[in-house]
């Protein structure tokens, strides 16, 4: 027994296999296994403090020297600019990791020891990172961001 399929059979099939494959990449691709987290919780809020940033990163960029952002065998070592008071230094280092939120960490400023501030590899994952370094020195403040590989 021979079947014959006329062209609308065709379209027919050919659409519905193509309703089919679009179906099940939706279904992947929000399964509850994957996660899609936004950059900050707060993204609209966070807008509004938008030009007090780049004021900050213009001072920095300012500077004779900038910080100097260093992968070592203990972890991840920033250096301050050696003409600042090392106690004098305030602030937090942000590191967030574009694949998972929950690597996402900060870390406080606080009680510099010759200008340098270590980030132990235990909090570190290897790959990509986001670091933004805020930091504040004679009530003037300062900005970086950068991406890393570590």
């Amino acid at each position: 027994m021979k079947i014959k399929i006329n062209w609308g059979t065709g379209i027919v099939i050919a659409m519905v296999l193509f309703m089919t494959f679009i179906l099940q990449f939706l279904y992947r691709s929000f399964d509850a296994k994957n996660s899609h987290d936004l950059v900050s919780e707060d993204y609209y809020k966070d807008e509004l403090y938008y030009q007090q940033e780049i004021d900050k990163m213009n001072n920095a960029s300012k500077l004779e020297q900038n910080l100097i952002l260093k992968h070592v065998k203990e972890g991840f070592l920033i250096t301050f600019p050696k003409d600042m008071d090392a106690t004098k230094i305030t602030g937090t280092a942000y590191f967030q990791r574009p694949s998972s939120k929950s690597l996402d960490f900060q870390q406080e400023v606080v009680s510099l020891t010759n200008s340098k501030l270590l980030i132990n590899h235990t909090n570190l994952v290897s790959g990509k990172w986001k670091v933004k370094i805020d930091w504040k020195y004679n009530d003037e403040e300062f900005m970086l961001k950068e991406t890393v590989f570590y």
